[in-house]
């Protein structure tokens, strides 16, 4: 099953256009022009991509549109991929050393696949000692890309483990939701959480 996924460069530019797309519907063109590959090249990836379950199409006014499918047996493993190589994810783990020492840095499953942000709710989640413009930069880069805002939290690690040992409501709400690692280990960061 893994040569499923990694097969092909052209395979790889849709996978990260599909995965950075959440919930978009692509005609063939509109994919060719944004991935930069020749057409029959695209074609032949979007069939086999298909064929494996990857992604689906419909027809629409004589247009065969293309959506890559949230049920596919690795979406989680390529979502994952796909952040830490590319956008505000890939920004964050190429600009590390500029950001200060940041001990944890997470996006939300449910900002990555494209869903509505609550006042309540955080984007990105950053704890150590950040150099707080260079982090701004990136945020404001990603959100002008977006055109949306994006809710981020950032705090050193002793603030970060007083608010944990506190069981701040905050803290609590944004740790257990699902989640991409960017920097750090998911069970360290919960650690004091389930103890």
């Amino acid at each position: 099953m893994i040569e499923e996924l990694f097969i092909s460069r052209v395979r790889a530019k849709i996978l990260q256009l599909f995965l950075t797309s959440p919930n978009a519907l692509l005609h063939v063109r509109e994919i060719v022009r944004r991935v930069c590959e020749e057409i029959n090249a695209v074609r032949r990836e979007l069939a086999r991509m298909e064929k494996f379950g990857m992604v689906s199409s419909e027809w629409r006014a004589n247009r065969r549109l293309y959506k890559f499918r949230k049920d596919y047996i690795f979406y989680s493993e390529l979502l994952g991929l796909v952040t830490k190589t590319s956008g505000l994810g890939g920004n964050i783990i190429k600009n590390k050393a500029r950001l200060g020492k940041i001990k944890y840095a997470y996006l939300s499953v449910r900002f990555l696949q494209g869903g509505s942000s609550g006042s309540e709710d955080v984007d990105l989640l950053v704890v150590g000692s950040i150099i707080l413009p260079e982090l701004q930069a990136l945020v404001a880069d990603e959100q002008a890309k977006r055109e949306a805002e994006i809710n981020y939290s950032y705090m050193d690690e002793a603030e970060f483990l007083f608010r944990v040992k506190r069981r701040d409501p905050f803290i609590l709400r944004v740790l257990i939701q699902p989640k991409i690692m960017l920097i750090g280990q998911e069970e360290n960061l919960l650690e004091g959480v389930i103890a």
